[in-house]
């Protein structure tokens, strides 16, 4: 069985390294683990401050344990091994900017929720159908998209200014 390495284990490593109280950071990077971070785990919470946490580089497979983010607005979770936009309620309402490009996501259920969120980076991942991208139409705060390298971007050379007919703002 491969190593990994869990939330708890990271965040004492980013201290060790940066000399800094995880717990009182705006911004937490603990992208490109080795071992990699595999789990999302209740750890998370107890970054109350930070304000941008990085998890990209990992090989994470589901959004979880967000609860007490309270002060989150950027999360970046690229390349990592997710396949469902799911778990975000609790950073909803501060949530800005996601950034999940290189996963493995097919269907946007649950994008929705994030009526705050500013930017979406999404690209290189599985979407295929427009009736997924429609999703996005309840993300009335998005002002900036990344949708690059799926599979429904790769079928239509018009897709982007089906884009911009559809959402002149993206």
């Amino acid at each position: 069985m491969a190593q990994t390495m869990s939330i708890k284990d990271a965040i004492k490593l980013w201290e060790a390294k940066t000399e800094l109280k995880a717990s009182e950071a705006e911004e937490v990077k603990m992208y490109g683990m080795i071992p990699s971070i595999t789990k999302m785990d209740a750890s998370l919470s107890t970054l109350k401050k930070c304000k941008f946490l990085s998890l990209s580089s990992n090989q994470i497979e589901k959004i979880s344990s967000l609860g007490g983010m309270d002060s989150l607005q950027i999360l970046s979770l690229g390349r990592n091994y997710i396949k469902k936009i799911e778990n975000l309620d609790n950073v909803a309402d501060t949530l800005e900017q996601l950034w999940i490009s290189y996963n493995f996501i097919e269907k946007l259920m649950g994008i929705d929720k994030l009526k705050n969120v500013k930017v979406l980076y999404m690209s290189n991942n599985l979407v295929s159908k427009w009736s997924e991208f429609d999703r996005l139409k309840e993300m009335t705060s998005l002002e900036e998209l990344v949708f690059v390298g799926n599979p429904i971007w790769d079928a239509h050379n018009d897709v982007k200014n089906d884009c911009v007919d559809w959402r002149p703002q993206v």
